[in-house]
């Protein structure tokens, strides 16, 4: 099913849905998981941008720690 929704009608039902999720006690429950996942497909999160994780990093950067120098002469 995909609805046509105006403009108007989209963002009345994604402030209802946000009010809804926002303020519900069980944020686990299977009826705001789906909520959440209906608000996702109305409201998408913006594409992360390939520059956000380059490849050209030191491993200190990459999460990962450099090895350190040995002090046994």
């Amino acid at each position: 099913m995909d609805p046509k929704l105006t403009e108007e009608q989209a963002v009345a039902l994604v402030r209802e849905l946000n009010n809804i999720v926002q303020n519900d006690r069980y944020p686990l429950s299977p009826r705001i998981v789906t909520l959440k996942e209906i608000l996702g497909l109305l409201r998408p999160e913006p594409e992360r941008a390939a520059a956000a994780a380059p490849t050209d990093l030191c491993a200190s950067d990459q999460g990962q720690m450099a090895p350190t120098p040995r002090l046994d002469a």
